[in-house]
Order: structure tokens, then C-alpha cells, then sequence
């Protein structure tokens, strides 16, 4: 192993809101990774069973982490510094790439990050937030506390999912991230995730005069976080078949409910997505599942639904995330699922 000092370490921080595209970018990002280059890749979410991280494929190259359970900037914070540690002196990468949690706050990470603990270490470059156009014809998003701050914190700008939106999207998102202060770096527009690597590569020190305000929600789950103990590995218990593992949390007013499924247990493909399709509609769905028609990987943001394979054998996860009031009932869900088992007598669903 190299005694050479850790030093500089480039830091690429990708924040954006729920269903902003940001797991697709990064993996894009890594298709573009120079060869001679080992990247370490922290992926946090909001839910209870990590699913991003099973996006990606494994490689000697890119070591993907996830730290699922809450967001980064407050109820991870101390977990977080840690994990960093670990991975930092274990893998010594050339580059590092974080994913906060789609409701996280940056202003709670970046403490981390130049804590004394990283001091030499670590380089933070510029603070890239992925706006998905559509987003801004929501109200709620458009006074949401945590999307405002991520857009003020962030040096630069990538409007995601710009095939799908319309003209009037586009210029109406163009003109919101050219009002805002300080003034970005650049805008760019990112269809299918493919967000050139030369902006990464030639990316600038992220700016310490931006904005670092806290909303009182994230500083009331920092402090709470305090007095928990979170164990690295705890997810490696293996669910049974026909017994799911299920989970649930609720903080910031959003609802999970997770579900873990042996990877014996096989989905019928046709039944599962029909279940998941009648979904409500507002809900954040994404999920790796062992179906007839080999490992899915199935991801739902804004109503908008892509099954595609998945690399990913370890088990099946499920996670659904959305605004408490939004979250249908536990149980009839999990029955809808259940009844899309192939193992064992399958019944008929009715919804």
C-alpha cells in the first residue's frame, strides 16, 4: 500500500432535488472516467434500503459506497466523516464524486468536507445542481426551502431532462438560473445525463461566498443525530424467500416505505410494473427486482417511468418516497407486490 500523503483530492459534489436525474448522470460521467484515474463514488438516500448504488456496475476502478438512511448534511453528518476516512485511505482515489440525498442540504456536507479532519485533503471544485425544468411549474418545489438553497449554493447549473421538456421549460428554467446570486458558472442543458467530462475535469474551486443558510428542519435532525450510533454494513442481512424485509422513516414532511426481497424470490415482470405504474402519481419510485424477465432496474420520476437491466444480483429492493399525505397505505402495497410473486400461488390483483 502507498505511504504517499493523501492530498488535493478533487471533490465533485452533485445536489439536486428528488427525481433530478443525478444517479444518471454519474454513472454517465463514469462511461467518460480517464482510465489512468480511480474514482470513489459516495451515493446518499433519503430511504431506508440503498437502490443507487446497485445502479451502478461493479468495476476495480469506480468504488460506489452507499450511506442510505437520511441525508448527508444533518442525520448522516457524523457517519459520514468516518466513511470518508475509510474510503479515502483504503481506495486512495484520484477523484471524488458525492450524491446527497435528493432532500439533503449542502451547507451541513461542506462542514464536513472542510472540517479539520480533511484539512490538505480534500479539494471541493465547483457544486453542480441538476434542475429538471418541468420541477418549476410546481409551486411547492418553487417555494420548497431545501431546492431554493441548493440552487443558491451551487457554482454551476445542469438542466437535466431537457429532451423531455418543452421550449417554454427550457427558457422559463434558463431565465430562473440566470436571476439567481451570485451569478453561476455556467447553465448547461443535459439530455439522457450526458453532461460533458470536460466540465468536471476543468471545474474551479467551489466559491465560499455562496450562500450557507440552514433550514431549521435539517438542524433540528443534525442535532437529533448526535445521540445515534450508525453501523456500517447493516444492511447485509439476507431476507428470506417469501419474507420481505420492510422499512419506513419520515423526516422533512417526506414519507419511505422499503421493502428487501430474497433473490430467489422471482417477479412477474408484466404484473409488477402494471402495479407500479398505478402507483399515485406525485410518488419517487425506484427499485432493482429479480423478475422473468432477468434483474430490472425500475426508476420513476414526475410520473415519468424507464425499466432497464440491471447489473445488480445481491436482492430485490423497493423504495417509495414521497410527501406524507401522498404515501399510499403500507399493506395493501406491499400485498399488490406480493401477488406479482412467482414463488409460490399467485393471486390476482385488484387495483
Amino acid at each position: 500500500m502507498s505511504t504517499t500523503p493523501l492530498a488535493a483530492i478533487p471533490v465533485h459534489l452533485f445536489s439536486g432535488f428528488l427525481g433530478s436525474g443525478k444517479t444518471t448522470l454519474i454513472r454517465r460521467l463514469i462511461e467518460q472516467k480517464p482510465e489512468e484515474e480511480r474514482w470513489v463514488v459516495l451515493v446518499n438516500e433519503f430511504g431506508q434500503v440503498g437502490i443507487d448504488q446497485a445502479m451502478f456496475e461493479a468495476r476495480d476502478d469506480v468504488i460506489v459506497k452507499g450511506l442510505p438512511g437520511g441525508c448527508l448534511c444533518c442525520q448522516l453528518a457524523f457517519v459520514l466523516q468516518a466513511t470518508l476516512v475509510n474510503l479515502l485511505h483504503r481506495h486512495r482515489p484520484d477523484r471524488l464524486i458525492i450524491e446527497p440525498s435528493g432532500l439533503g442540504h449542502p451547507a451541513g456536507l461542506l462542514d464536513v468536507l472542510r472540517g479539520e479532519a480533511f484539512a490538505d485533503i480534500l479539494q471541493l471544485r465547483d457544486i453542480v445542481v441538476l434542475l429538471d425544468p418541468s420541477r418549476l411549474d410546481d409551486p411547492r418545489a418553487r417555494e420548497h426551502e431545501t431546492f431554493n438553497d441548493q440552487l443558491a449554493m451551487a457554482d454551476a447549473v445542469a438542466l437535466t431532462m431537457s429532451d423531455r421538456a418543452t421550449p417554454e421549460q427550457l427558457v422559463a428554467a434558463r431565465h430562473h438560473t440566470e436571476a439567481l446570486w451570485p451569478p453561476k458558472k455556467w447553465v448547461a442543458e443535459v439530455s439522457h445525463g450526458d453532461l460533458p467530462l470536460s466540465l468536471l475535469l476543468e471545474s474551479g474551486r467551489h466559491r465560499a461566498e455562496t450562500a450557507r443558510r440552514v433550514s431549521g428542519g435539517h438542524d433540528s435532525l443534525r442535532d437529533a443525530a448526535r445521540q445515534v450510533v450508525v453501523l456500517d454494513g447493516f444492511d447485509e442481512a439476507v431476507p428470506q424467500p417469501g419474507k420481505p424485509q420492510q422499512e419506513s422513516g419520515m423526516a422533512l414532511g417526506y414519507r419511505t416505505q422499503s421493502w428487501r426481497w430474497s433473490a430467489e424470490d422471482v417477479f412477474d415482470l408484466d404484473c409488477l410494473t402494471r402495479v407500479l405504474d398505478r402507483l399515485p402519481p406525485k410518488l419517487r419510485v425506484k427499485g432493482v427486482l429479480h423478475t422473468d424477465a432477468g434483474w430490472k432496474l425500475y426508476n420513476r420520476g414526475d410520473g415519468a417511468a424507464s425499466v432497464s437491466t440491471s447489473a445488480w444480483r445481491k436482492d430485490s429492493r423497493l423504495e417509495l418516497i414521497a410527501e406524507a399525505e401522498h404515501m399510499p397505505p403500507t399493506e395493501e402495497t406491499l400485498a399488490a407486490l406480493q401477488a406479482c410473486c412467482l414463488q409460490g400461488q399467485k393471486s390476482e390483483v385488484k387495483w
